[in-house]
C-alpha cells in the first residue's frame, strides 16, 4: 500500500473544534505525528494500534528538532503508512508546513494538506470581538511577535485591528513597538487557552495592560489591538457572561447542571480514552485531561505467553482492570487464539469498567465483588461457594506488581496463583502544558485520583516542574476526589488530604462525590 502524509490541522481546542475530514483522518490514521499544543484529547479518537509521537516546539522547551520530524513524515510515509501530522490551528497560519511538504516532495511522497480553525480567528470570536466592524475596522493584520525589529511598525500603525500570535513573551518590548505609532489609550485584549475551559481574557489599554496581567507565562495567547476590543465588554453583557468564559458555552434559560462550570482535572492513562471526562462534562464540568500513566508493555512476554499455551491447565483466570484485559486478550489474538480458547475457564473480574472491557470480547465475567475493589473478591469467591483449595488461578497484573493482599488472602484459603507482567504502568516523561498551565494558574476546583499510582505520578510530574511547597500551594484550595480507600490512603500520604472519597468505588460513583461537594462549596 503507498503511503501518504496529511498535514492536518487540529483547530483551537477539542474534538468540536476539528473539521469532518481532520476527524476522519485521525480515525484512521497509522501514525501521528503531533505538535505539543494539539488537544491531547484529538490522540484518544486514533486507532489502537496507532503510533502517537508528540513532535511539536513548545516555547523553547526541549524538541524534536524540525530536520528529524521531516525524517520522520518520508520514513513512515515510504513505509506505506498513512501518516497525520496534526498542527494546532491551520497548517498555513505559522504553522512550519512548507518546510514538511519540501521534504516529503524532494522524496516523491504523496501529501495533502486539511485546513484548520486558526486562533487568529477563533480567539476574538472566542472573546467577543470582531475583527472587522463598519466603523471601528476596515481591515486587520496578522503577525508573530517573535521577531520585532523585522516589522515596519509605522505602517503597522495605520492598520486599525492587530492580531498578534506568540507575542506575550516579549509583551513589553510590543507594547514599545505599538506605542510610537498608536496611542496609549489604544485598546488591547490577551485571550489565553482560546476554547478550551481555561480560556482567560484580559483587555485594558496599551499603556495599562502590564499591571492587569497576572505574573509567569501567558502562553499561548493571541492578542487582539485596536478599537474593536470594546466589544468585548459589550458581548460578554449580552451573554451574561464574565469575561473570562465568554465564548466557551452560553447557557441560556438552560436547567443548572450539577458541576455546571467547574473545572476539573482528571488524572489518567496517557493512551486511553476516558469515559470518565465524558461523564463530567456531560454535568456541565469543564474537564482538563492530565495524563499520569504510560501504560506500556512488560520488559518480557514469554511468562504470559507460556501461560496462554496452558490455559487449559488453569481453573480461573482473574483480571482486576481494563489494562490487563487489553494486554490479556492482545497476547491471545497475537498468539492466533480468541476468547473461544477460554472455553474451560471461568473468569472473575474486579470493576465495573473492568466487566464492561471484558465484554467487547463477548465474555461475561462468572464473577464480581458487588464493592468494585480487588480486596473484596475473596469474599465473592467464599459467599459465591466457589471451591479455591488446589485451584489454579491465572493472575495477569502490572509488572511492578499490586493487590498482594488479593493474592495473600486466595494463598491462604488454598488457591495456587500464577501472576503474571502483562504489562507495565510508568510515569509519562513530561507533564501535559495544558494541564500545568491550569494547576499554575489556579484555576481548579477539583482534581481526581482514580489510583493510587495516578497519585504518585502526579507528584513527580510536578516535582520535575518546581518544589513541593511550590506546586503544593497551587493546589491548596483544590478538592482532591478520590474513587476509594487505597487510593485515599495514598492522597493522604502525598498530598496530605482527601476532600471527597466515592461511596461506590466506580467513575460514576467518584462523579457523584465530586458533585456534593463542588455542591457544597
Amino acid at each position: 500500500m503507498k503511503g501518504k502524509v496529511f498535514i492536518v490541522g487540529a483547530g483551537i481546542g477539542g474534538e468540536e473544534f476539528l473539521t469532518v475530514r481532520a476527524r476522519d483522518l485521525i480515525c484512521t490514521a497509522e501514525v501521528i505525528i503531533s505538535d505539543a499544543l494539539v488537544d491531547r484529547t484529538l490522540l484518544d479518537l486514533a486507532p489502537p494500534q496507532c503510533n502517537c509521537i508528540i513532535a511539536g516546539k513548545r516555547g523553547g522547551q526541549k524538541s524534536i528538532k524540525q530536520a528529524e520530524i521531516n525524517q520522520m513524515l518520508v520514513e513512515y510515509c515510504l513505509q506505506g503508512k498513512q501518516v497525520v501530522r496534526l498542527k494546532s490551528g491551520d497548517p498555513w497560519i505559522f504553522g512550519r508546513s512548507l518546510p514538511e511538504i519540501s521534504a516529503l516532495q524532494a522524496a516523491n511522497c504523496a501529501w495533502e494538506v486539511v485546513a484548520g480553525i486558526s486562533s487568529v480567528i477563533a480567539a476574538p470570536m472566542l472573546a467577543g470581538i470582531p475583527l472587522t466592524e463598519v466603523e471601528a475596522s476596515s481591515c486587520f493584520a496578522v503577525m508573530t511577535g517573535h521577531d520585532l525589529e523585522r516589522l515596519p511598525w509605522e505602517a503597522i500603525a495605520q492598520i486599525p485591528t492587530l492580531v498578534i500570535l506568540m507575542g506575550t513573551n516579549n509583551l513589553a518590548g510590543l507594547l514599545a513597538k505599538l506605542e510610537q505609532g498608536k496611542s496609549g489609550d489604544t485598546k488591547i485584549a490577551i485571550v489565553q487557552w482560546c476554547g478550551r475551559p481555561e480560556q482567560q481574557v484580559w483587555t485594558g489599554t496599551l499603556t495599562d495592560i502590564q499591571s492587569k496581567l497576572p505574573e509567569g507565562s501567558l502562553s499561548p495567547s493571541v492578542i487582539i489591538i485596536g478599537e474593536v476590543v470594546k466589544f468585548h465588554e459589550q458581548l460578554s453583557r449580552q451573554y451574561g457572561q464574565s469575561s473570562e468564559n465568554f465564548g466557551i458555552t452560553v447557557e441560556l434559560e438552560k436547567e443548572k447542571l450539577p458541576l455546571q462550570g467547574k473545572r476539573i482535572l482528571v488524572t489518567r492513562a496517557a493512551t486511553q480514552a476516558s469515559q470518565f471526562t465524558d461523564l463530567l462534562t456531560n454535568q456541565g464540568a469543564k474537564v482538563i485531561e492530565m495524563p499520569t500513566l504510560a501504560i506500556v508493555p512488560p520488559s518480557s512476554w514469554e511468562m504470559l505467553d507460556q501461560a496462554i499455551a496452558d490455559l487449559a491447565n488453569h481453573d480461573w483466570l482473574i483480571l482486576t482492570s481494563a489494562n490487563a484485559v487489553e494486554s490479556f486478550f492482545g497476547r491471545l489474538q497475537q498468539s492466533g487464539k480468541d476468547s473461544r480458547a477460554l472455553h474451560s475457564l471461568k473468569v472473575a473480574v474486579v470493576g465495573r469498567k473492568t466487566a464492561e472491557v471484558l465484554a467487547n470480547y463477548g465474555i461475561t465475567p462468572d464473577l464480581v465483588p458487588a464493592d468494585f475493589i480487588a480486596d473484596s473478591l475473596i469474599d465473592a469467591f467464599l459467599t459465591g461457594n466457589h471451591v479455591l483449595t488446589g485451584k489454579k488461578l491465572l493472575f495477569p497484573r502490572v509488572q511492578s506488581g499490586g493487590r498482594e493482599v488479593l493474592v495473600e488472602q486466595l494463598q491462604q484459603h488454598g488457591a495456587i496463583i500464577e501472576s503474571i507482567p502483562a504489562y507495565e504502568s510508568g510515569c509519562p516523561e513530561a507533564i501535559d502544558p495544558i494541564a500545568l498551565a491550569a494547576i499554575q494558574n489556579q484555576q481548579l476546583d477539583a482534581i481526581t485520583f482514580a489510583s493510587s499510582k495516578t497519585v504518585k505520578h502526579f507528584c513527580q510530574l510536578l516535582d520535575r516542574v518546581t518544589t513541593i511547597d511550590t506546586w503544593q500551594a497551587w493546589i491548596a484550595s483544590v478538592k482532591i476526589a478520590s474513587i476509594g480507600p487505597q487510593t485515599s490512603k495514598t492522597c493522604n500520604e502525598l498530598l496530605g488530604r482527601v476532600d471527597c472519597e466515592a461511596m461506590e468505588y466506580t467513575l460514576d460513583g467518584l462523579a457523584e462525590a465530586i458533585g456534593k461537594i463542588l455542591q457544597e462549596t
